[in-house]
């Protein structure tokens, strides 16, 4: 967690969290309902969360499964972590308030969560997404694709916006995954192609920068410590760059990189010689390699908005005969690297909404995000005598058969039933579609489900176009020689930058 986040009253929180939800969780699904919370928790605190957001993750998973109740958080855990459970079962349901996710909707709901609800709670449920969506071959494949679509729709937006970079990197590769399968798996050999002959090249890199770091006078004076990680392209990023950009292959620079993370000494100079270790690596890497002109981008010296700070060279690691991609790598301290991971998500431990003194300053802004959502979430619902003769829709018709203007669970049964499934089916169904869970079905849910089937087809459409862009430019390589693609099962772990 930190060491600032580490107190002896967060250990004792977070004992009590764990106390309430092991006997609700070691025995369930064979263990794997432990598991994933205690993964929910690691990531939170990887977020660097304090210990009410990390105690919420590990009790959502008993709480969603029924054997912890809301009483039982509030008298063993406390009201902070019950609010924040009640918070982020709210923003569960969010997107279910939604006829269909275009771009404004999503874009309404992602501005009425930040604005309206508790950031730490908005944080927990992206954790908790990030979880669902490394499980979701365990759902079946409609679902999988609604998820997703909520996903890079809603969640992986929302994880930009509160700086969780890394997190919105996975929850964007996912989605891509099971929204376009077919354009993942051909990005996917590509890069895995590009990855496999460049990881020797990687590892020899970062041993000759690491021994020319080491070995200079002057970082030895300002630093204490030095490490470099390598970093690859995440799959979704390099998608848009070949398919809405119109990139060539060989035109996607960053797919192999390098982050040199400093940790200066801490005296009363600890500050200046953050910026000044930064900028020495950057005058050992000139030495080293070829520097490409016009690509550096200081972001010590000129932070981005957001706080952002690194120093991102690009270097031109190509041999006589020899064509190789250009390799970025990125410069920063031990506290630049923290705030980057983390970003926002690391200081937001404020309530968000009219509870925090400077969102309430924003009233009017936070009262425009709920009236723009209240417009989208409210829909008036068909008068009970309305009938069946002012529903235009076919297929509505057809399900309906008694004429009252809803389809009911024994309706939708023996439509099933026909179908030669049974009543399981129809109660899964009845629960997909029925918004305002009445136990039956309006012609306006069922038009929504309708909407929903045409953009899921849609979204088929859109795999297939993309999958024959990827194949034609992707081949225009192979075709070359330049590189070697070698097909690999889509179950393996997907390395992000």
């Amino acid at each position: 967690m930190g060491e600032e986040l580490a107190t002896s009253s967060s250990s004792s929180l977070l004992f009590r969290a764990l106390k309430l939800a092991l006997p609700a969780l070691r025995d369930a699904d064979g263990g794997r309902a432990l598991a994933r919370a205690l993964t929910v928790a690691a990531s939170l605190a990887d977020l660097q969360m304090d210990a009410e957001v990390i105690s919420a993750g590990i009790l959502r998973e008993a709480l969603d499964a029924g054997s912890v109740s809301m009483s039982d958080v509030k008298a063993q855990i406390g009201i902070s972590t019950a609010h924040l459970l009640h918070e982020s079962l709210r923003l569960k349901h969010a997107p279910s308030k939604l006829d269909i996710l275009d771009d404004e909707s999503a874009g309404a709901l992602r501005k009425f969560c930040l604005t309206y609800y508790d950031i730490r709670a908005v944080i927990l449920e992206l954790a908790l997404k990030l979880d669902i969506m490394r499980h979701l071959d365990d759902l079946p494949k409609y679902l999988q694709r609604i998820k997703s679509l909520e996903v890079m729709k809603i969640y992986a937006p929302l994880a930009h916006a509160v700086g969780a970079g890394n997190l919105s990197l996975e929850l964007e590769d996912l989605s891509f995954r099971y929204l376009f399968p077919h354009s993942y798996n051909h990005v996917d050999q590509w890069l895995r192609s590009q990855e496999s002959e460049c990881k020797a090249l990687i590892n020899l890199y970062k041993e000759q920068l690491l021994q020319a770091l080491k070995a200079d006078d002057e970082l030895k004076r300002i630093v204490q410590d030095i490490s470099i990680q390598g970093r690859y392209k995440s799959r979704f990023s390099t998608m848009k760059k070949l398919v809405k950009d119109g990139r060539k292959p060989e035109e996607v620079n960053d797919i192999l990189g390098l982050r040199v993370i400093l940790e200066p000494r801490c005296d009363d100079n600890s500050l200046d010689r953050g910026p000044r270790a930064c900028h020495r690596t950057h005058e050992i890497i000139q030495a080293l390699w070829k520097e490409v002109p016009g690509r550096t981008k200081d972001y010590i010296s000129r932070p981005k908005e957001n706080g952002y700070q690194s120093l991102h060279v690009a270097i031109d690691v190509s041999e006589p005969g020899k064509m190789r991609p250009l390799m970025e790598i990125q410069i920063r301290t031990k506290e630049m690297e923290k705030s980057a991971v983390g970003g926002d998500a690391s200081h937001s431990l404020y309530k968000g909404g009219l509870t925090d003194p400077g969102e309430a300053k924003r009233l009017k802004t936070i009262m425009l995000a709920a009236a723009e959502l209240a417009a989208l979430r409210l829909r008036d619902l068909p008068d009970s005598d309305r009938g069946v003769v002012n529903c235009k829709n076919p297929a509505f018709r057809q399900l309906d058969k008694n004429g009252d203007g809803r389809i009911s669970i024994e309706e939708l049964t023996e439509v099933m039933e026909d179908l030669g499934a049974g009543g399981k089916d129809a109660t899964e169904l009845m629960h997909l579609l029925d918004a305002n869970s009445d136990g039956s079905l309006s012609s306006d849910e069922f038009e929504s489900f309708q909407r929903q089937i045409e953009l899921m087809r849609s979204l088929e459409d859109d795999d297939d176009h993309y999958r024959r862009i990827l194949k034609e430019k992707l081949h225009t390589i192979d075709s070359a020689g330049l590189i070697h693609v070698y097909r690999k099962e889509l179950g393996d772990k997907l390395p992000v930058s």
